[in-house]
């Protein structure tokens, strides 16, 4: 007789149920009721309300962890305190993880952070986004320098990713330390309103402690200091549902990978639709300010674009939009911040996004008004040389296609930057408005004529002479035109249409890159 008899198939599966709704109940109940007591989901809730229904697969359901210091031999977790694995969003096929609170306070160690690497390894094989749910105390500190391989294993995955998978944070919980890189790492950061919800390298009472000053949670980690002063939140959410909204627009945007166009919207909006009210929203004093998104909704498909860094750098708008239902990234200056120039973070607000853009196949589109770069000591000591070179690298690499449209001011440097021919513009367009020069008006009449103004009887009245004289030769595109420095001057009505046309035209562009390991990027 066997020592050991097998019990049958019916008991097994009975076990396994009862097994499988262990797991499925994280640290229990008593802590999910205390998630949600202060307004957080959990963990499971979070990504049921990600995927499509009913098609969410777990991967590593039961895996633990090895170690046994501290106690964890007796409080082991079926699944060590994060859920991954892959689902469908919009029908789209989408890796994710979600830190479990309850478990442990969601501490990453060795077999934490095992399960993330897992998802990540699968993604890239199939090339498909992955979503990270962030809600952790940090490094388990059971595990010592375990938990630390085990950060480095989860950057090194999301650097192995980068621009070859979209990658999404959802910062659900707090982070603090090491566990703010692996955020940091991917393409856009959401995080969400609240208390429950900050992020810091090192937080309130160290700071105190090392520098004697006092701040509080929020103000020093929370999503609107990120989204305002910082620039590390892409986006602001006001509750974790709408996290999840955001999520769920931004990824209807991009492709699954870098070998796919971005996913095409039949929105039915004509491309040769006329801008109608591109002329009032566009004043033809070229200082007086505006809100250049006011444009953007005109121009692209049915008034939707979806903006990335909103609260941030706000003198630069950047996001995602359609045109004749195909995605395009906007770059476009603002002159209702700083009059539209251009500033440290200005210049690695745009840098970034162009990166992305050219990374995941998307084109893009510039809309110039800008007087030139931000002047001052504050912005040349903090290095707006090496932070301005950034766009200038970062338009000069991208191969995807490059549409132009200078609708007002476009001077010096900061004309270069925001993509011109000899920078690898394909099409380069101008309004009637436009004027393009090395510096404004004032500024260039007082270098170029500076002596005969100081020796004039009436210095004033040849100055206001001179600018005029300088404002008819360079307050109009057509010197430029002339030049063959743009395509084409167009009617402010015909934006759209143009930017169409040259999409359809350039839908197949191929360009030359000489072979190297990587640039060196200005950083």
């Amino acid at each position: 007789m066997a020592l050991y008899e097998k019990p049958p198939m019916d008991k097994l599966i009975e076990d396994l149920k009862i097994l499988k709704e262990k797991v499925y109940k994280g640290g229990g109940e008593e802590k999910i009721n205390f998630q949600h007591g202060k307004g957080k989901l959990s963990a499971r809730e979070r990504l049921n309300q990600l995927f499509d229904e009913g098609t969410f697969n777990e991967i590593l359901t039961f895996a633990t962890t090895r170690a046994t210091e501290f106690g964890l031999d007796k409080n082991r977790f079926y699944g060590d305190g994060v859920i991954a694995g892959w689902g469908k969003i919009d029908g789209r096929q989408v890796f994710a993880y979600a830190q479990d609170f309850t478990v442990l306070g969601g501490s990453l160690g060795e077999t934490h952070a095992n399960k993330i690497v897992r998802a990540y390894e699968l993604a890239i094989k199939v090339g498909a986004p992955v979503i990270g749910i962030n809600d952790s105390g940090g490094a388990r500190i059971q595990e010592g320098a375990l938990s630390l391989e085990g950060y480095g294993a989860v950057f090194k995955m999301n650097v192995m990713a980068s621009g070859v998978i979209p990658q999404i944070t959802i910062m659900a919980g707090p982070a603090a330390g090491g566990a703010v890189y692996s955020p940091a790492l991917t393409d856009f950061l959401i995080m969400i309103k609240g208390d429950a919800y900050y992020m810091f390298v090192t937080g309130p009472e160290i700071t105190k402690v090392s520098i004697g000053e006092e701040v509080s949670y929020q103000d020093l980690g929370g999503a609107i200091v990120h989204a305002t002063k910082s620039g590390v939140v892409h986006f602001v959410a006001e509750n974790e549902q709408d996290a999840i909204n955001i999520t769920k627009r931004l990824l209807s945007y991009l492709p699954s990978n870098n070998m796919e166009e971005p996913p095409y919207v039949d929105t039915g909006d004509p491309a040769d639709r006329a801008v109608q009210s591109a002329e009032s929203i566009v004043p033809t004093d070229s200082v007086k300010p505006f809100d250049i998104r006011e444009l953007i909704y005109n121009i692209v498909d049915n008034s939707e674009f979806l903006e990335v860094h909103k609260l941030w750098a706000q003198n630069i708008t950047v996001g995602f939009g359609r045109i004749n239902g195909n995605v395009v990234g906007i770059v476009a200056n603002n002159s209702a911040y700083y009059g539209g120039a251009i500033d440290i973070d200005a210049a690695d607000k745009a840098a970034r996004f162009i990166r992305f853009c050219d990374a995941f196949n998307i084109p893009l589109i510039s809309l110039v008004d800008t007087p030139g770069y931000v002047p001052g000591t504050d912005q040349e000591y903090k290095g707006i040389i090496r932070h301005g070179a950034k766009m200038l690298y970062a338009f000069s690499e991208a191969t995807v296609p490059k549409i132009t449209v200078i609708v007002r001011r476009s001077y010096g440097g900061a004309h270069i930057a925001m993509s011109i021919k000899s920078l690898g513009a394909d099409l380069v367009y101008a309004w009637p408005s436009a004027e393009i020069a090395v510096t404004g008006p004032e500024g260039a009449v007082r270098i170029l004529y500076r002596r005969e103004i100081q020796s004039a009887q009436n210095p004033e009245e040849l100055l206001k002479q001179k600018i005029a004289e300088y404002k008819k030769l360079f307050a109009n595109p057509y010197w430029a035109a002339e030049k063959g420095l743009i395509d084409d001057v167009i009617e402010p009505k015909d934006t759209r249409k143009v930017i169409a046309r040259g999409l359809e035209m350039l839908r197949n562009k191929r360009e030359f890159r000489y072979p190297k390991k990587h640039g060196n990027i200005p950083l």
